[in-house]
C-alpha cells in the first residue's frame, strides 16, 4: 500500500480545518466583545445617558458579541471539506441551539437593563414592573428552551409545542404559585395598592415595616426589627393587609388613647375653684360661658335653687374634659383640620375613660411618639389639678398600707 502524506488525509485535513475555525471564531468573538463594549462606553462618555450606562452594567454588549462568531462558525462549517455529514449535521444544529441561547440572554439582559433605566424615572416608586420584566424573561427563555430543543432534535419547534397540550395539567401545577403570582401582581399595580417604601402591616406572616422588593412570586418586607419577612405575592390577594401610605400622604397620624378617671374624685366644682379655674387662660372663655349659661338656666322662674336636683353646676371632670379640648386646640403638633374628639368613654370597672382621638401633623416615628409623650404627660400632670385622680388597680404598697392604718 503506497504511502499517504498525512494531511491529504481527509479526517486530519477536516480537523485541522475545524480547529482554524474555531481559532478564528474565538480571536472574532474577542475583538467584537472588544468592538461594541468600547462602542458603547465612547457612547456614555460623549452623550452621558443612562441607558446606554445600565445597558453596560447588564452586560448587554458582552452577550451581543456572542452573535457574530456563531454566525460565522455557522458559516465556515460549509468550507469545511471532507467532514462527516452526521458531524457537519450535529455541529450545525449545535451552534443554531447556541445561537437561540445567545439571542434569549441578550434579550434578558436587555430587559434587565430597561428595568433598571425605569427605577431611575420618578413613576417607578408608584408604578413597580419588576415582575412585568421577570415574567418576560420567563417568556423569553421558555420559548427559546422550546426551540432549542427543537434545534437539536432536527424537528419543528411548533410539532414540539402542539404536544404541550397534554402536558399542560402538569404546567399548571408546577407554575400554579407563578400564574397566581402574575394575577396578583398585575391585580396590585393596576390597583396601586402596594408600592416599594410603602410601611404595611400582615399580621397573618408576622410582617409590620417597609416593602423593599416587589417580584414576581413574593413581596419583600423590611420589618422594624430589622428581620426580612418573605410573602407570596398572591397572598396579597387572600389575605387582608394594612397599609400606611395614605397617613404619610395625608400628614396626620393618629392619636388614640384614653386615660381613665377615678370616678370615687367626680364631684361638682365649689365657688372657689369656678374663680380660679376662670383665671386658666385656656379655660377663661369656657368658665364665662358657662357661668353664663347655668346662671340663666338657675334664675328661670319656679327653679328652687336649694335643690341640687334642680340646679345645673359644673363638674370636675367636665372641666378636665374642657381644659384637655382647649390645650390640644392651641397645640402647634395638632393637626386642626382632620378628626378632632375629646370624649368620655362608658364607665367600666377600671374607671371613667376620657379619649383623646386627634391626629398629629408630624407622621414621622419618634417624632410622632414624642407629641404623643408630651401630651399626655402635661394632661397626666394636670389631672390633680382638677380634684381628680387617675384610676390605678390596687398594688402590694396599698394593701401594706392600708393594713398599717387599721392596725
Amino acid at each position: 500500500m503506497p504511502d499517504v502524506p498525512l494531511f491529504h488525509s481527509p479526517y486530519i485535513r477536516s480537523g485541522a480545518f475545524l480547529i482554524f475555525l474555531l481559532a478564528a471564531v474565538i480571536l472574532l468573538h474577542l475583538a467584537s466583545r472588544k468592538f461594541l463594549v468600547g462602542l458603547g462606553k465612547m457612547l456614555v462618555r460623549r452623550t452621558r445617558a443612562d441607558l446606554h450606562e445600565v445597558i453596560l452594567d447588564a452586560r448587554v454588549p458582552h452577550r451581543a458579541a456572542l452573535i457574530v462568531p456563531v454566525l460565522v462558525f455557522r458559516i465556515g462549517l460549509e468550507a469545511i471539506p471532507d467532514l462527516p455529514p452526521g458531524l457537519e449535521t450535529f455541529m450545525d444544529r449545535l451552534a443554531g441551539a447556541f445561537m437561540i441561547l445567545v439571542v434569549a440572554v441578550t434579550l434578558g439582559a436587555l430587559a434587565s437593563a430597561m428595568h433598571s433605566f425605569y427605577l431611575q424615572l420618578p413613576i417607578a416608586a408608584n408604578r413597580p414592573i419588576k415582575s412585568y420584566v421577570q415574567l418576560a424573561k420567563l417568556l423569553i427563555y421558555s420559548i427559546a428552551g422550546i426551540f432549542m430543543v427543537a434545534r437539536l432534535a432536527g424537528q419543528s419547534p411548533w410539532f414540539l409545542m402542539s404536544g404541550l397540550g397534554a402536558m399542560m395539567a402538569i404546567i399548571l401545577l408546577i407554575f400554579r404559585d407563578t400564574i397566581l403570582s402574575l394575577v396578583a401582581s398585575v391585580q396590585l399595580t393596576n390597583n396601586d395598592l402596594v408600592r416599594v417604601g410603602d410601611w404595611i402591616e400582615m399580621p397573618q406572616f408576622n410582617a409590620d415595616g417597609d416593602v423593599v422588593d416587589i417580584a414576581l412570586n413574593n413581596v419583600k418586607v423590611e420589618n422594624w426589627d430589622k428581620t426580612i419577612t418573605v410573602i407570596p405575592t398572591h397572598k396579597f390577594l387572600e389575605h387582608s393587609f394594612k397599609n400606611w401610605r395614605n397617613m404619610f400622604e395625608r400628614g396626620g397620624r393618629r392619636i388614640k388613647r384614653s386615660i381613665s378617671i377615678n370616678p370615687a374624685t367626680m364631684r361638682f366644682l365649689t365657688e372657689e375653684e369656678i374663680e380660679r379655674f376662670t383665671r386658666f387662660e385656656l379655660l377663661r372663655d369656657y368658665m364665662l360661658q358657662k357661668r353664663a349659661e347655668l346662671k340663666e338656666h338657675n334664675e328661670r322662674p319656679g327653679s328652687d335653687p336649694d335643690l341640687v336636683k334642680n340646679e345645673r353646676r359644673l363638674t370636675n371632670i367636665g372641666t378636665l374634659r374642657a381644659y384637655i379640648t382647649a390645650y390640644l386646640r392651641n397645640h402647634p403638633k395638632i393637626r386642626q383640620d382632620m378628626t378632632f374628639l375629646v370624649r368620655q368613654l362608658e364607665p367600666t370597672p377600671e374607671g371613667v375613660p376620657i379619649q383623646i382621638y386627634v391626629f398629629t401633623n408630624d407622621t414621622r416615628w419618634a417624632y410622632y411618639e414624642g407629641i404623643q409623650s408630651d401630651i399626655f404627660d402635661h394632661i397626666l400632670a394636670m389631672v390633680p389639678e382638677f380634684g381628680l385622680a387617675v384610676y390605678q388597680r390596687p398594688s402590694s404598697l396599698d394593701m401594706r398600707q392600708a393594713f398599717q392604718e387599721i392596725a
